[in-house]
């Protein structure tokens, strides 16, 4: 079925958004692992395959609609040098993404494109609980202070 150009050149653009979150996501939860705050880096780490998922449901779609997806344009990443960086950039990443899918759902309204508006729209609610997400952690940080929270991410010694 073709797709709408504009609509399948604004999907590509959040492939681009998805597989650099992707990839951020991946480089901190293998820092939070390096340091030994294993809770954090599975939650990142399952935060980095949601990506995935997303990745893999926009590249469908835009094949569906006859357009070919590009897989090779990543956006900057920003890596954080500790962990309230780490959550900070995150949140920062998933805030601009909810824009643009926001962006882009209204678009799907403009030309008619329902199916794709639901995809859009599941995806949409999955980043709005990463933002929830990093939202918690920095309350948290903020509540507890940075070393109980760190201390709480920790896994227990392996004998």
């Amino acid at each position: 079925m073709k797709g709408n150009d504009k609509l399948i050149t604004v999907l590509n653009e959040l492939l681009a958004d998805e597989l650099t979150a992707i990839s951020q996501y991946m480089v901190h939860s293998e820092m939070c692992d390096s340091w030994g705050y294993e809770k954090l880096h599975k939650s990142i780490e399952k935060k980095a395959i949601d990506e995935m998922h997303h990745a893999e449901w926009l590249i469908q779609r835009i094949l569906f609609l006859e357009g070919m997806p590009v897989v090779n344009k990543l956006k900057d990443m920003k890596i954080g040098k500790n962990v309230q960086e780490i959550v900070g950039n995150d949140e920062q990443a998933e805030a601009d993404a909810i824009k643009a899918y926001n962006k882009a759902i209204k678009l799907c309204h403009e030309v008619d494109d329902q199916s794709t508006a639901d995809l859009l729209t599941k995806i949409l609610k999955m980043e709005e609980g990463h933002v929830d997400w990093a939202e918690i952690q920095r309350e948290q940080i903020a509540q507890m202070g940075l070393s109980s929270y760190l201390s709480n991410q920790t896994s227990e010694a392996k004998s």
